[in-house]
């Protein structure tokens, strides 16, 4: 395997830090702490370069709140000048590990994403009859450290950037604990209550290193099981085939394989079914012929439409912000057969006036 070094001094430049400042600022420069750091943008990214380079930099605390939709979580916000520095870290070690990737890996990647995913699963329905669909109990708790360090550092062979990581990985360390029940694994003795494991929820590191961890997963699926219809979606992921003994014995070696990686598998709610009865992903229902919108997330759309009508006529946001939201989302669900509810949610619904 090719190792990279000489990466820590890319990473501190000013003008990687510059760059990673815009896109921890894009689509948010409205909020007061994205501001804040504007007011003095060129100082700040020179106290971030002298600090990294110094190694003296310290991430600073997480702020953490709990969502309910799609399901609950609790998500950690990193203070901005630290987004910064992830989006920094990001922009030169992702090259190194994007093209060890598979084809069919589709989270928080450029030019894949949630849609090009549905197309994916839908490529498979019509040509396999059955599907094992797959998720991982508590995925972001349950991501061990050791094990990571040392999937990100078998390329990495610079022990500044190293350093680097560290320090995020020790400040996310524990935020996840209330998340985690204890599982434990072959060999392990009491000490495995007091490995360090979890991922904040919000972290772009978090979101790229998960896609590393499970980049295991995917070679050992394309590699040893041979399999050639997989695909995943952060820890949601998929298996096609057109016998039913096949995809079950996968599933057994796949959860034995999980378990080097200190993860499980959702026993009960990994299961094989037909494509014909369709495949609930990213927030559809995907049948061999058609693609709907789950019905939860069309109520959700409701309220939040009507939400956000009384908030324009409060005069909170602008028609502009209005629009925008309401594009995004019918942009979005048009990826399925949606036509004839999207006439229905939005057909009696008009713009109130100021």
């Amino acid at each position: 395997m090719k190792t990279y070094k000489n990466i820590y001094l890319r990473i501190c430049s000013f003008e990687n830090l510059y760059l990673a400042y815009k896109a921890a600022a894009r689509r948010k420069r409205g909020q007061s702490n994205v501001a804040l750091f504007e007011m003095n943008l060129p100082e700040n990214l020179l106290q971030l370069e002298e600090e990294l380079l110094s190694r003296t930099y310290r991430p600073g605390p997480y702020y953490n709140f709990r969502i309910t939709h799609p399901k609950p979580r609790l998500i950690s916000a990193a203070p901005f000048r630290d987004r910064v520095v992830h989006h920094a870290l990001v922009r030169q070690i992702e090259p190194i590990f994007e093209r060890r990737f598979i084809h069919d890996s589709y989270a928080c990647r450029v030019g894949k994403g949630t849609h090009r995913a549905l197309d994916r699963c839908t490529y498979f329905a019509r040509r396999y009859q059955y599907v094992l669909k797959c998720d991982i109990v508590h995925f972001f708790p349950s991501i061990d450290h050791a094990i990571l360090r040392s999937i990100l550092a078998r390329p990495i062979a610079d022990d500044s950037t190293l350093w680097l990581i560290d320090q995020i990985l020790d400040s996310g360390a524990g935020i996840l604990s209330s998340e985690y029940e204890m599982q434990w694994f072959p060999g392990d003795d009491l000490l495995a209550i007091e490995r360090p494991r979890g991922l904040p929820i919000g972290n772009l590191t978090s979101q790229f290193w998960a896609n590393c961890y499970l980049n295991l997963l995917d070679q050992f699926v394309k590699r040893e099981l041979k399999c050639p219809a997989y695909l995943r979606y952060c820890d949601d992921f998929m298996f096609f085939a057109d016998h039913k003994s096949t995809l079950w014995r996968w599933k057994r070696e796949t959860a034995d394989f999980l378990q080097t990686l200190r993860l499980r598998l959702h026993q009960r709610e990994s299961t094989v079914f037909p494509v014909s009865a369709g495949i609930s992903f990213l927030g559809f229902h995907i049948y061999p012929d058609y693609r709907r919108l789950k019905r939860r997330n069309g109520v959700s759309f409701q309220r939040r439409f009507r939400a956000l009508l009384d908030a324009y006529a409060s005069g909170t946001i602008s028609q502009e912000q209005l629009e925008a939201s309401v594009r995004g989302w019918l942009a979005h669900v048009a990826h399925g057969d949606t036509w004839g509810l999207r006439r229905t949610l939005l057909s009696n619904r008009t713009i109130p006036r100021r």
